[in-house]
């Protein structure tokens, strides 16, 4: 349908519905009554599209610094990192959520749970110590050998067996199906804490992987089969463009087996040199993507107030409300 059809179609089904402005005048008693229908398809066009910008930053900025930034105009949304999550243990942003809400904000709810860093799971490491030894040297003096003994540190390779550091919240280690299902709750009540509505998506962050490994694998997909179960909110995942592929595919078979419709809502991070603010979430590459995260560790000021962020595109101007919207 082209889009004059699309606009003729909006206005006339617009006029039999009455629908019409705050003062309840119908759309017929306007002057340009298809430049209205216009205004409304655009806003439905950026809507379906993307071009919600966004940004996100470890620590809470401040009540002045977000209502600045609120006023400026730039960014419509912030992401919201729940209180103490087990590997980001800040909990500036904790009861921050109505402030933000009459600010304005949009939000997008983060939870940052357990990742590889690199590590396979339980898997033993050779790591270097150093050791003291007494150690033979040979030297050569007036054209004899002279032998002594010294103690040294030196370096030797030595098999670690996995273990978290005591009282550590956060550890490759921790990364298991079982710490999922716990974690899920966790976020949950986090979420709750905080006094976001039921329907609100969570987005689990789950960093870059040069490997995805099983434990990690199971991780996730148990953390989504336990969110979906318990129903009061909706599992969102945060993922590098170099996993998403494979996390979706995790994720969305546990839709299925669940018999759960609908799509996982995904914040895809990556190809920054593709990024700019008009482009829509699925330029990253992915088409399941809801948000794109394609500017790292930027600084910005805005009416006097700088701050450090990283900058997404979304596909509405709340994400973790797209679907409760």
């Amino acid at each position: 349908m082209k889009r004059r059809d699309v606009l003729t179609f909006l206005l006339a089904g617009a006029v039999v519905l009455g629908v019409g402005g705050r003062d309840g005048s119908g759309l017929s008693d306007l002057a340009d009554p298809l430049s209205a229908i216009e205004t409304v398809a655009a806003n439905v066009e950026t809507a379906a599209t993307g071009g919600h910008l966004g940004f996100d930053t470890s620590k809470y900025p401040g009540d002045d610094a977000m209502q600045a930034w609120r006023d400026d105009g730039s960014y419509e949304w912030v992401g919201y990192y729940l209180p103490t999550a087990p590997c980001h243990r800040d909990a500036s942003w904790s009861g921050k959520r109505e402030q933000l809400t009459q600010m304005g904000w949009g939000v997008a709810v983060v939870y940052v749970g357990q990742q590889t860093w690199g590590k396979t799971p339980g898997k033993a490491e050779l790591v270097t110590k150093y050791v003291k030894r007494r150690v033979r040297q040979v030297k050569t003096r007036h054209g004899r050998k002279v032998v002594s003994y010294a103690t040294k540190r030196v370096p030797v390779k030595v098999l670690v067996q996995p273990r978290a550091e005591p009282g550590s919240s956060c550890s490759t280690h921790f990364v298991s199906a079982s710490r999922g299902r716990a974690e899920a709750d966790d976020a949950i009540a986090r979420t709750e804490a905080e006094g976001f509505p039921r329907g609100t998506v969570i987005f689990l962050d789950v960093e870059h992987m040069n490997a995805v490994p099983q434990a990690m694998r199971d991780y996730y997909k148990e953390w989504t089969a336990r969110v979906l179960a318990d129903g009061r909110y909706r599992p969102g995942f945060y993922a590098h463009t170099a996993n998403a592929a494979l996390i979706y595919r995790d994720v969305k078979s546990v839709y299925d087996s669940l018999n759960i419709s609908g799509e996982p809502p995904f914040w895809v991070a990556g190809n920054t040199a593709e990024f700019a603010p008009g482009k829509t979430p699925a330029d990253v590459g992915h088409a399941f993507a809801a948000v794109w995260q394609g500017v790292l560790d930027k600084v910005e000021e805005r009416n006097g107030h700088r701050m450090p962020i990283d900058v997404s595109v979304a596909a509405t101007p709340s994400p973790s409300t797209m679907l409760s919207d």
